[in-house]
Order: C-alpha cells, then sequence, then structure tokens
C-alpha cells in the first residue's frame, strides 16, 4: 500500500528533505513509501491537500506555517503546545497529530558543538516557529538568551538597537532562525553589526541550503566559530520519521 509523506511550507523548492528520504526509502527497501515538496499559498490549503491525497500519512513543516497550522489541527503533542510551534503531524485515520522536533534536533546538535563548561549568552535573530523550539533548547541547556526582531513588540531588541553599544560583545552565541539567506534568495543576510564579531563568538544558522550563507561568510571573516543547519535537518528528519512510525 502507498505511504506517501511531506514538505509544506510557502517556498519548499530549497529543501534537502525530499533527497533525503528518497535515499532513505531506498535503502530501507520502502518502494511503496514516497516524499514530496507541496508548496501552500496559504495555510488553509492544507485542508485540499489532504482531501487530493487520501495516502498521506505524515507531513514536515516549514516557514512560514510552524505557528499558523497548530489551529488546523485535531491533536498537538505537549512539547510543541508549550513551544507554540509544530514542525511534523502525524496523520492518523483523517486526524492531524501535531509535534515539534526543531527544539530536540537543535539541542543535540548545539549540545555537541559548544565548548563544555562555557557559559554563554545567545543572541537569537528571529521571534517565528523556529526561534520559539531554538528558545525552548536552551532554556533545557540553561543558556540566557534575548531574542531580535523587526519589530520592536516582538522581541528585546530590534536590529538597528545592535548598532548601538555591546549587545553583540554581551552575547557570544548568535543564532539565526530567519530565512535571510535561503536559497533562492541567498544574497541576503540579517542587518547585524558582523564588524563587532569576534573569534570568541559561535555563530549559528539554522539554513542549511545554501551551505555558507552570507551570514556564516560574514562570521567567519571575523574569526568567529561557524555552524549550519544540515546536522539539525538530518536529526529532526529521522525524529519526524520515528512520530510517523510510532
Amino acid at each position: 500500500m502507498e505511504k506517501r509523506f511531506g514538505l509544506i511550507g510557502s517556498v519548499v523548492s530549497h529543501s534537502f528533505s525530499k533527497s533525503y528520504f528518497d535515499e532513505k526509502f531506498f535503502r530501507e527497501g520502502l518502494r511503496d513509501h514516497h516524499y514530496e515538496l507541496y508548496a501552500l499559498d496559504s495555510v488553509d490549503e492544507l485542508k485540499k491537500l489532504l482531501q487530493e491525497n487520501p495516502e498521506l500519512c505524515g507531513l514536515n513543516v516549514t516557514i512560514p506555517y510552524k505557528e499558523k497550522v497548530i489551529s488546523l489541527l485535531n491533536d498537538i503533542d505537549a512539547d510543541a503546545k508549550n513551544i507554540g510551534a509544530v514542525n511534523v503531524i502525524q496523520i492518523r485515520n483523517g486526524k492531524l497529530k501535531g509535534f515539534n522536533t526543531d527544539s530536540d534536533a537543535f539541542l543535540e546538535t548545539i549540545s555537541k558543538w559548544l565548548p563544555a563548561e562555557s557559559a554563554m549568552t545567545a543572541l537569537i535573530l528571529g521571534t517565528g516557529g523556529s526561534s520559539k523550539a531554538v528558545q525552548q533548547a536552551l532554556k533545557k541547556l540553561h543558556v540566557s538568551f534575548k531574542t531580535v526582531s523587526r519589530e520592536a513588540a516582538h522581541g528585546n531588541f530590534t536590529y538597528p538597537d545592535l548598532e548601538k553599544g555591546d549587545v553583540l560583545a554581551a552575547h557570544k552565541l548568535v543564532i539565526n532562525t530567519t530565512p535571510l539567506g535561503m536559497n533562492p534568495d541567498t544574497k541576503s543576510f540579517p542587518p547585524i553589526p558582523y564588524e563587532q564579531l569576534t573569534p570568541d563568538h559561535y555563530v549559528y544558522d539554522l539554513i542549511y541550503n545554501p551551505a555558507r550563507t552570507q551570514f556564516l561568510q560574514k562570521a567567519e571573516m571575523r574569526g568567529a566559530t561557524i555552524k549550519n543547519g544540515l546536522e539539525m535537518l538530518h536529526v529532526q528528519a529521522e525524529k519526524s520519521w520515528a512520530i510517523w512510525n510510532n
């Protein structure tokens, strides 16, 4: 019996998820399993997608629907509810249940990457669904953090605030959770004062395509230690697979 899985978002052509799962299904001999990319102009198009694809068993969710999709679910896992964002949907008997694997995947990858016993303070760029998952992970790590938003009401700082004083100097861990720099818009980058970055900074970009965004390149030129989101994608994908098959 055919089983279909997929990714929903506004722009999904950049995603490595399809190739990751296609290889996984081939490797494991699951010839009746398929993974597709579904670009939706609105999260409300999910209902039509499900009607047209009754063989769908699970979905991943990407920008900008991780928060908006919650209203369309029948049930939500306690962790995802606490975070306020969903990136995995399990589909059973027409019922949708939301989960968040972003937070644990980020936690797993950053724990191995940061130096042991480091007492860094983090600056999170963005305040959307991915940011909420990162915030939850940092709380578990007992890492204090501040957020940066384009709008003053949504974050602790706005981007112009970073130009003043020593905000970056006080935050040695900088995490980009925005889509700025993601393929195909590879020329864009978060507007932070990169000249304030130092070799003491650790800079993590959740984007994995391209592998080295303008954000990471600019940080690396200042001597910062950098990491992209590819490992996080792999960990998140395996956690998604476990949920769909549980």
